[in-house]
């Protein structure tokens, strides 16, 4: 592929980029769901994959509002990031359960921080557009990723992480 010519051009990279990233994660979280073992980690887990899921529809859209292709273009960086999380928390034999969740929530908020900086990034363009309105439907993904993230810190901090050092 050519190098983006234009601002415009570039935001629809950074738009069909991310609709790949989503796709990846959203196949490994629901991994991680299954894998959990606390309840409130796999319910979270189920939730966000749900949400990035409708994230992806989200730039869908926004690629069909620009009058691009609606399409994606493999993200090399998740596709990194979810060999990591497969390979650190899902492929590995945890003799502790709890032990495998704290790594779960590791490699999420891993793939999560991609997103919010993507997603962060694709505001900024669209604001830079005039795509006012696009720009803050990208700027409440970066919320949920955000909410998502600390949930899971604090899930991680008062519970998760305490029940893996209990069983050390």
């Amino acid at each position: 592929m050519a190098a983006p010519e234009n601002l415009a051009e570039l935001y629809a990279e950074e738009l069909k980029d991310l609709w790949s990233a989503n796709t990846m994660m959203q196949k490994t979280v629901e991994q991680m769901a299954e894998a959990a073992e606390d309840d409130r980690l796999k319910d979270r887990l189920r939730d966000s994959a749900a949400q990035i899921a409708s994230h992806t529809q989200i730039l869908r859209q926004l690629l069909e509002q620009a009058g691009e292709d609606a399409a994606p273009e493999h993200c090399k960086g998740m596709e990194g990031l979810t060999k990591e999380a497969r390979k650190h928390a899902l492929d590995e034999e945890f003799d502790e359960p709890a032990l495998r969740d704290v790594a779960l929530i590791a490699q999420y908020q891993r793939m999560a921080h991609y997103g919010i900086s993507g997603f962060g990034t694709a505001a900024a363009l669209a604001d830079a557009l005039g795509r006012k309105d696009q720009a803050s439907r990208l700027r409440d993904i970066v919320k949920d990723k955000y909410g998502s993230d600390q949930y899971l810190t604090d899930l991680a901090e008062r519970a998760v992480n305490v029940e893996a050092a209990r069983a050390a």
